[in-house]
């Protein structure tokens, strides 16, 4: 692919999907900072790619979508639930085990949603679709329990999604991936920063790492 195809298919684009595009940049950006506003231009970005993913056959990923706007009133009541006293988002050690745990429960659903989608559907990359919607759901689960490495996960996510959104020719959306990459890795530098302060100050429900 040329560099004027690319643009020409960016420019291309419907509305929708750079209007989900642009929520998604602020959406992650906010949550790179820990600000609870961040649920509310998410709940946009995910009822717009609903629709996207629905038109271009990626079904695991339009599924993954309706499954996110829970996820926003979810996530939106825990964090409120959970602040200091400096009204600061209190983010909760993530053991190995658990990093482990999670990422085994990814692969196994991924494995069984991509043969069910590859076999009784017309699907694009069935496989990999399947496994960024079953990542997607653990790191979404693990965000809205502000676990500090759920930023791993979505970075796992951000890699496969990017090659998919590229040759389905979704050039706003696997350029908004490439962007959501990068910020991922600050995300997880920022949280991570904040996780220290919360351990030097002393927090109590720091020690939690229940996902219950």
């Amino acid at each position: 692919m040329t560099i004027n195809e690319f643009i020409t298919g960016f420019l291309g684009a419907s509305a929708i999907e750079m209007i989900a595009s642009a929520a998604g940049f602020i959406c992650v950006f906010l949550l790179i900072r820990r600000n609870i506003w961040s649920w509310g231009f998410g709940l946009l970005q995910v009822s717009l790619f609903v629709w996207v993913f629905y038109q271009s056959k990626l079904y695991s990923d339009a599924l993954l979508h309706v499954f996110y706007i829970g996820f926003q009133f979810y996530g939106w009541w825990n964090w409120m639930r959970h602040k200091d006293i400096k009204s600061e988002l209190i983010i909760v050690r993530t053991t190995g085990r658990d990093v482990l745990l999670w990422s085994a429960v990814s692969l196994c659903a991924a494995v069984v949603l991509g043969f069910v989608m590859d076999e009784y559907t017309d699907a694009s990359f069935a496989y990999a679709d399947a496994f960024t919607t079953a990542t997607s759901l653990v790191a979404q689960f693990l965000l809205t329990r502000r676990h500090l490495l759920n930023w791993l996960f979505w970075i796992a996510v951000d890699i496969v999604a990017i090659v998919i959104y590229f040759q389905k020719g979704l050039y706003p959306t696997s350029l908004l991936y490439v962007t959501f990459l990068i910020m991922c890795c600050i995300g997880q530098y920022s949280w991570w920063k904040q996780h220290k302060r919360q351990i030097r100050g002393s927090t109590p429900e720091d020690a939690n790492h229940s996902l219950v």
